[in-house]
């Protein structure tokens, strides 16, 4: 590692430097702590005892091998402040640490495992131009061995195969997990991290993250991971006062206390863009991840997240440069913001003058509809055009369309349960959203058990309700979901111009009364026709399609209806049902 690019904010690749690195038989510790008075190393090859790191390159990285010191065991930085303080801290660039409370920091090598997705990596892509279908899931409450327990986990290797079967049948193409950065609370989800380089042991190893990743590549599924480049754990032994003073965090609290009850990472310092940057490529280079969502861009482009206090020009200037180097060292990577604002050109390159992701969270898209889908029928003539909008602004940016954790927990109702209407109505209209939403241009992301209609919130310490599919309600739902994946998957004009304003035109947007919705979908060679009514009444419409003869059914949320419907003249005679929703194949 080069220290000057490292001070600079430059470097991307400062884990092969500081950390624990194993070989032959040793290990040798480095760590980066300007201000410390002194640094001792304990650990399990010590029997806890103290041994005195020495100062190495400019003074301020203080290093020490040694013998015996093995991958499994354990150790921490004991940092002596020059106000005389002593705090024991884990290793801020340790491959992998203890299950809290506990938090020690675990030796790991890191080429022990060998991948086996040459092809998978060779023929990834950023799904511009293909179907782009996130399963989003937290690990530990997907399944669980033992549901009655807090724990109870699978490991990473374990839940592997189930996912992968899982993924596989409903027509998922891509999971998101949650973020597996070691963090000390189960609640926070893994968005107050301690371990930025640390897969969280609550599942398993290093070792065993990286079969997780080579099982799913090996079956044709990305893995994302979710990244947290703004802040971090407040508890001791972190990152937090590490050398003593403010080294990673904003020594004001005014800018460093977040609204998470964390700290905020100092963005103009060289040396936290390096570690920052060094710990998204780690996870993309070191596992095979095949992007990254980062989480609160908002609190990034603005400071605290609120507009009204003003760009933060340097945190906005490293997520140019930390995106910009991602991106030429792992081209096919996908990296997504979960961004909030309305900041101009968070997906144009970082080169152009853009922030440089691949995709934008739509938010907007999200709030809109779901809320509409909240309104009872009545009203929505009133609220017609909140599903019109978003293609008002659609290719301002590279829009992904989620329905995410963020949507079914504290007191906001899962996605079903949000339906206007009793249990029975509910279960149409999440089909029409659905509808809507795979018809919709723009990438998507699904919250497990979305898709079996649960009407329980998540909670992170219990399982999914799996039970559910007993009914037949959620049966129904779940096989609708299925088959409405995979017609998502088999046709090119749901995906390929998802940007491309040739790939979207409204057949009709301006029937606010009857809430009837008609747009097509093209790639150039394929047209689909997709038609809504959600309005809570049967209602007859004609679909306006000059140069076209026919419309073969492609998928329906209705019972019963024409599996071809001829169109004369231009025109198609449409009976709808109420909550309904149909594409078809346009000749």
């Amino acid at each position: 590692m080069d220290l000057y690019s490292f001070y600079m904010g430059q470097c991307f690749d400062a884990y092969q430097f500081f950390g624990a690195h194993y070989e032959n038989g040793k290990t040798t510790f480095r760590t980066f702590a300007p201000e410390a008075d002194h640094i001792s190393l304990i650990g399990e090859f010590s029997s806890w005892q103290e041994l005195p790191m020495k100062k190495v390159a400019d003074g301020n990285v203080y290093e020490l091998s040694v013998d015996g010191a093995v991958p499994g065991m354990m150790y921490k930085y004991k940092i002596y402040s020059k106000n005389g303080v002593d705090t024991d801290h884990c290793d801020p660039y340790g491959f992998g640490m203890e299950l809290r409370p506990n938090s020690a920091s675990y030796i790991r090598d890191l080429s022990e495992y060998t991948f086996h997705d040459s092809l998978w990596m060779r023929r990834r892509s950023d799904c511009k131009t293909r179907p782009l279908n996130i399963y989003e899931v937290h690990l530990g409450s997907w399944r669980k061995k033992d549901n009655d327990s807090e724990t109870g986990w699978y490991t990473y290797d374990e839940i592997a195969d189930q996912l992968i079967d899982y993924v596989k049948d409903c027509g998922y193409n891509y999971v998101e997990v949650m973020p597996l950065s070691e963090h000390p609370s189960d609640e926070s989800w893994g968005y107050q991290n301690t371990g930025f380089f640390s897969p969280t042991s609550r599942y398993g190893t290093a070792t065993q993250l990286k079969q997780f990743v080579d099982k799913l590549h090996q079956n044709n599924i990305g893995v994302i991971m979710d990244f947290v480049p703004v802040h971090f754990a407040l508890d001791a032994y972190g990152l937090h006062m590490y050398d003593g003073t403010a080294l990673y965090e904003y020594p004001h609290y005014h800018v460093g206390d977040s609204e998470w009850g964390s700290r905020n990472f100092m963005h103009s310092r060289g040396e936290v863009r390096s570690f920052l940057q060094s710990a998204a490529n780690f996870w993309l280079e070191e596992f095979h991840f095949d992007g990254l969502r980062m989480d609160a861009i908002r609190n990034l482009i603005y400071w605290q997240g609120d507009e009204g206090r003003g760009e933060n020009k340097n945190a906005i200037d490293f997520l140019r440069v930390m995106n910009q180097g991602l991106k030429h060292r792992h081209p096919t990577a996908i990296l997504a913001a979960e961004d909030s604002t309305a900041y101009p050109n968070v997906t144009k390159p970082a080169h152009k003058g853009g922030l440089g992701f691949d995709y934008k969270w739509d938010l907007g898209w999200m709030h809109d509809t779901l809320e509409y889908f909240q309104t009872a029928p009545e009203y929505r003539s009133r609220d017609y055009h909140k599903l019109t909008f978003s293609m008002h602004y659609f290719y301002n940016e590279r829009f992904l369309l989620p329905l995410s954790h963020d949507e079914v927990v504290h007191g906001k109702a899962t996605i079903a349960q949000k339906m206007n209407g009793d249990y029975d109505l509910k279960f149409p209209q999440a089909k029409a959203l659905y509808l809507y939403m795979y018809g919709h241009p723009g990438k998507k992301l699904n919250f497990m058990g979305n898709e079996i209609a649960q009407l329980r919130e998540w909670d992170e310490k219990r399982e999914q309700d799996w039970g559910i599919l007993t009914y037949p309600n959620h049966d129904d739902f779940h096989r609708f979901i299925k088959k409405l994946n995979r017609i998502y998957l088999k046709y090119p004009a749901l995906s390929v111009w998802d940007f491309d304003p040739r790939g979207f035109s409204w057949l009709d947007c301006h029937q606010e009364e009857k809430c009837i919705y008609a747009f097509l979908r093209t790639d150039g060679k394929q047209k689909i026709a997709c038609v809504f009514n959600f309005s809570d009444k049967t209602q007859d419409y004609t679909l306006e399609l000059p140069n076209s003869k026919q419309l073969t059914l492609l998928i329906t949320n209705e019972w019963h209806t024409e599996e071809t419907v001829s169109v004369k003249g231009g025109q198609a005679k449409l009976t709808l049902a109420p909550f309904a929703g149909r594409y078809y194949l346009v000749k």
